[in-house]
């Protein structure tokens, strides 16, 4: 019999299907049974590519005992010798981390007395903003503080920028020892920051080669932080695990991930459904939200499909949060364009169960809360918000995590970055390329006064622009 941390993840569907919201603005059984081949061949796709290419996060929860092994041991280190652990990163060095944390830690866990939290303090800088650098020196120490700097190419120029600042005062605050302060999770081979690990002598680990950023919460971006903090690694893999083993399948009612995947696609494409919010019903997963928007934006919105053909395709994810945007953003939800996906994370037990004394009896609709619950009210408000959208005519989903544990966290990862694979092959786009993301970066550093071929020659194209452009300014 399973474990009660276990459990699997439920999706459930029956909010998005017309017979439950009303035609013309749910799915159909029918409708989903036309994308069958599609489905199957998306899944062959996926499946037959495992591990090569940009699949290499599929393995991860297979691959990696010795670096687990690594991993813990370092982990313990650090939660020997230091008060603070601090990333540096971007992007998916930065999202998955803080995700994951949120999820699996005291939610005030940076401001619980030491011997409460057991663990170092935890922060993640995934920002260049002068005043928020300022704000965590005046909270750290730097010399009981060891920094963990994520970049695969070592040429990002925010974190690498973080690292700078960081390695001066290191330097300065304990001398010859201060590389004993700094992990470098990197490329293997190429790139900036493997050299300077080795040429300085930091502890280092690797993202593989076959990880892009936006799947790496799985490898060593995710794994070192979430150890340090003293999260189960090896469940959150083993987790991942269970997933892939239910997703072993090209038929969608029997693989959640394909489902998923063709619900959106055909959402999109036949329905003109471009939005999918995405509203956890617990503070424990509001990163999620997060992280989620990273995954599903930068990997489906794409220009052009493999074959270089002009599609303009991808649908914009939303981040919400239960109860709080039920009093801001659900009013557009339930009356607002037809042009939206709800999906709902719901918790079906929290790990605290919080009273409601009674109380206030003269006013009776304050007092007939006296005797309930949080949980109860909070399961309320979602069953509420589930049913208003019905009632409108919106369509909703709910995934509901048993308990928020490490296990159905790496389930819920694995699923996310699997359904996203197969998003990517219905809409016949590469799901694992950010050219709109280069594009930025390329101007940004231009900007900066990079001297490099293609920095120069983006210097040139910005200053060719049309001056009068730009002119509609109010001073």
């Amino acid at each position: 019999m399973l474990q009660h941390h276990q459990r699997n993840i439920v999706l459930d569907v029956n909010h998005l299907m017309a017979d439950r919201v009303g035609h013309p603005y749910g799915i159909s059984r029918e409708q989903i049974l036309r994308w069958a081949d599609p489905a199957s061949a998306a899944f062959r796709a996926v499946n037959e590519a495992r591990g090569t290419g940009w699949l290499g996060w599929t393995e991860l929860p297979y691959n990696q005992e010795e670096i687990v092994k690594n991993i813990e041991d370092t982990a313990k280190n650090i939660q020997e010798r230091f008060d603070a652990f601090v990333v540096l990163g971007i992007g998916g060095s930065a999202l998955g981390p803080i995700a994951v944390h949120q999820a699996l830690q005291h939610l005030r866990y940076n401001e619980l007395p030491k011997e409460q939290r057991h663990y170092p303090r935890f922060y993640v800088e995934d920002n260049i903003d002068p005043e928020r650098m300022r704000a965590l020196l005046d909270v750290i120490d730097v010399r009981y503080t060891c920094f963990n700097i994520i970049t695969k190419s070592g040429a990002t120029a925010e974190t690498m920028s973080q690292y700078l600042i960081i390695s001066d005062l290191l330097k300065k605050a304990v001398g010859e020892k201060w590389h004993e302060h700094i992990i470098a999770t990197t490329d293997k081979e190429k790139g900036n920051l493997i050299r300077l690990a080795k040429k300085e002598g930091f502890k280092h680990f690797f993202v593989p080669s076959s990880v892009g950023g936006r799947f790496s919460e799985l490898s060593p971006v995710g794994l070192l932080s979430s150890a340090v903090c003293g999260i189960d690694i090896r469940a959150l893999l083993a987790g991942a695990a269970a997933m892939d083993a239910r997703c072993q399948s090209g038929d969608v009612w029997n693989n959640p991930a394909l489902l998923e995947a063709v619900i959106q696609v055909m959402a999109m494409e036949e329905m003109g459904i471009n939005i999918q919010v995405m509203m956890p019903y617990a503070d424990s997963l509001r990163y999620m939200a997060d992280w989620f928007c990273q995954l599903w934006a930068e990997s489906l919105g794409k220009n052009v499909t493999r074959k270089g053909m002009a599609v303009n395709v991808g649908q914009t994810p939303v981040k919400a949060l239960g109860v709080t945007d039920q009093h801001s953003q659900l009013q557009l939800y339930t009356e607002g364009p037809y042009d939206k996906i709800v999906t709902f994370l719901r918790v079906g037990e929290f790990r605290s169960q919080i009273p409601i004394p009674h109380g206030c009896e003269e006013f009776p609709d304050v007092a007939f809360l006296g005797g309930k619950s949080m949980n109860a009210l909070l399961e309320a408000e979602y069953k509420g918000t589930e049913y208003a959208l019905k009632r409108a005519g919106r369509m909703s989903q709910t995934i509901t995590l048993p308990e928020v544990t490490a296990h159905a966290i790496g389930q819920l990862l694995y699923f996310f970055m699997l359904t996203t694979a197969y998003a990517g092959e219905l809409l016949d786009i590469d799901a694992f390329n950010q050219p709109g993301v280069e594009e930025s970066k390329i101007a940004s550093y231009a900007v900066l006064g990079n001297t490099g071929e293609k920095y120069r020659q983006k210097q040139e194209e910005m200053a060719g622009q049309n001056p009068d452009v730009g002119s509609y300014i109010l001073k």
